[in-house]
């Protein structure tokens, strides 16, 4: 069982306080929480796009799997060309194939680990399926961050069904406990459950804790009010969340705040900064992605199409 200390720390990763995470004082190296304190920490760095932070804290000649996994993932996602990303999942790949060998000198909790840690990189680089298959998509298999990953994964190629199959399912050996809330929350935001009530609350109760400061939790409250039409709360959230990231949107609140700005009383001039904004750092934002691609379809057809002559 974990320890007091260490069920904050994961308490904190799961609910996206990346910010407090990182600047939390690491436990005796002696201590049994001293490494999954320091994987959450390395973890929180990617998050925050910080790679290089999360390298610069573990040594480079360590053995242990969990830590050669968030060094391989950090790698990926501070890889500046294909090589360097290939390089990083084949380093994944091969950690996945080490630790189901009868002779992996790793707990399971660490085995656990690499697991979500090379599901997240998969997905990232789009190899959905060889994702869902290193996170036991579909199994018994006891590992409630992979099933996490999973109901994402799901969510994000729109099929809301597997995702509650997922839930479902991991909800007859799982206990409940805030990562388990926080997917049956992430489900219904997408399907709309109950006019979003769940995940309003969730986000609510979590966000009432004094010890908790994290943006990405008014951001998620923030796209629920959204969703229920509460326009002018959402953007309130959406600047508080931007106020903690020390006056700096990141990629998920601007796109928010992007298709906030375009409802209720809009504002044009608002909408194309923020758009503009957004478009210019995060290139590789679904929504920006999205929004190009529509372009593109509409500027072929568009050349297609004739004129008839005036009658």
């Amino acid at each position: 069982m974990d320890s007091s200390e260490l069920y904050h720390v994961k308490q904190q990763f799961t609910l996206a306080a990346y910010k407090s995470l990182v600047d939390l004082t690491l436990p005796d190296p002696n201590s049994p929480d001293y490494t999954p304190t320091l994987v959450y920490q390395a973890r929180a760095h990617i998050a925050l796009e910080d790679t290089a932070g999360a390298l610069k804290m573990i040594p480079s000649d360590s053995e242990n799997v969990a830590l050669k996994g968030v060094a391989a993932l950090a790698r990926y996602v501070g890889a500046s060309d294909e090589t360097s990303k290939d390089a990083a999942l084949e380093e994944l790949r091969d950690l996945c194939v080490e630790i189901e060998g009868d002779d992996a000198d790793a707990e399971e909790k660490e085995k656990d680990t690499v697991k979500v840690l090379a599901g997240t990189a998969f997905a990232l680089a789009g190899e959905v399926e060889e994702a869902l298959e290193t996170l036991g998509a579909g199994t018994s298999h006891e590992n409630l961050e992979a099933v996490a990953v999973t109901v994402q994964i799901y969510l994000s190629i729109n099929r809301p069904d597997l995702a509650r199959k997922e839930f479902e399912r991991s909800k007859r050996w799982a206990e409940d406990d805030v990562l388990l809330q926080l997917i049956e929350s992430s489900i219904a935001l997408v399907t709309g459950k109950d006019s979003y009530s769940d995940p309003d609350s969730f986000y609510t109760e979590q966000l009432a804790n004094p010890s908790l400061s994290s943006p990405h939790l008014l951001t998620a409250r923030g796209v629920t009010r959204l969703l229920k039409g509460e326009v002018s709360g959402a953007k309130s959230d959406f600047e508080e969340a931007v106020s903690q990231q020390g006056g700096k949107a990141d990629a998920e609140t601007l796109a928010a705040m992007t298709v906030a700005a375009g409802l209720g009383p809009a504002k044009q001039a608002d909408v194309e900064q923020y758009w503009s904004q957004l478009v210019k750092e995060y290139p590789s934002h679904p929504l920006v992605v999205d929004v190009a691609k529509k372009s593109s379809v509409f500027d072929e057809l568009a050349a297609k199409f004739e004129v008839p002559p005036v009658a």
